[in-house]
């Protein structure tokens, strides 16, 4: 079984409340009718309750009404989010009345069912920016103990099977953040194997990736990748973690005890941990159009629970995915 249908198993299996606060965008309504279809998840979707009826008849989607409709315009539950809001926020400064505006945005709502227990994970961004999603989840779940970063993975299933883990590797950060410094790239390494475990059920083996391998170039870019992998080793010494490795010694099993003799990790890596929001974007981009690769992605690593973006130009069957992987990450 590969991993994507364990993940499918997964789901039915352990069936969680995902909230999906676009709920009358076009691509969101279908893709939440295959998983009601399917039974992976139970949906709670938000938005006008009879435009998303009536899109649904309209389009045949006869599974819509197995999905929990919130309007926040017309169910009373809102006023209290708006208070758990406002209790969350007053500190920062936020009225009552702010609150109340803002427990009618759906990307707040969510977060709120969230944080109130009423819902499992959350996925966004079919018509709104990665910044739009990310900022009610900072401020309503904040980040896990001990994790002061969220980052973006991306789950890349290659032809290589004689990379990774038979082809499929995770990398890290491909989406958030620009230029992490060495603490927080640690921070990423932890949060990218927990999802490589929990997702992909596998043992995570972790490269961290520079253009220098064990101090064959000197640099102070290089410098920071080391410090985040010692960082790292102290922050999780259970986690076969190495660095700093070149992409070639991380990947290739020749190359690796050449450059990198002894280390758990060398030519054996399944989890990519890039240096910066550059190098991780320009090389997720060029494996899926090189090697013909399939990333999903990305996935929000950090927050309390789980969130999810979405692109804009997502499909369908990006959607379907994203809710799997995302009822994947509230299993735990």
């Amino acid at each position: 079984m590969d991993i994507l249908q364990q993940m499918f198993e997964r789901a039915k299996s352990h069936p969680q409340r995902i909230v999906l606060p676009e709920g009358d965008e076009p691509r969101t309504l279908e893709a939440a009718n295959i998983i009601l279809r399917d039974q992976v998840a139970n949906l709670i979707l938000i938005g006008p309750k009879q435009k998303i009826l009536d899109m649904a008849a309209d389009k045949g989607y006869e599974y819509i009404s197995k999905a929990e409709i919130f309007d926040p315009q017309t169910n009373a539950k809102v006023e209290e989010y708006a208070h758990l809001l406002y209790e969350l926020r007053k500190a920062k400064g936020m009225t009552e009345e702010e609150a109340l505006k803002k427990a009618h945005d759906p990307l707040y709502l969510g977060c709120l069912m969230i944080k109130a227990g009423d819902a499992d994970g959350e996925l966004a961004g079919a018509r709104g920016t990665t910044a739009d999603t990310i900022r009610p989840a900072f401020q309503i779940l904040k980040t896990k103990p001990g994790v002061g970063i969220v980052s973006g993975a991306f789950l890349m299933f290659t032809p290589a099977t004689e990379l990774g883990e038979r082809g499929f590797l995770v990398f890290a950060d491909c989406a958030v953040n620009p230029c992490p410094n060495a603490q927080e790239l640690a921070q990423i390494a932890i949060s990218t194997a927990q999802t490589a475990r929990t997702l992909a059920g596998i043992e995570p083996r972790v490269a961290m990736l520079s253009f220098s391998t064990k101090g064959s170039a000197k640099h102070e870019l290089v410098d920071k990748v080391t410090e985040a992998t010692r960082l790292a080793k102290e922050m999780a010494p259970y986690l076969m973690l190495d660095g700093e490795l070149q992409a070639d010694a991380a990947l290739v099993e020749k190359v690796g005890q050449l450059k990198a003799p002894g280390s758990q990790v060398a030519g054996k890596a399944n989890v990519l941990v890039f240096p910066d929001l550059q190098a991780g974007n320009i090389g997720y981009k060029l494996v899926e159009r090189f090697s013909g690769a399939n990333a999903i992605g990305p996935i929000l690593q950090g927050i309390a629970a789980p969130v999810n973006d979405l692109s804009r130009g997502c499909k369908v069957q990006d959607i379907v995915q994203m809710i799997i992987i995302t009822a994947n990450q509230a299993i735990g």
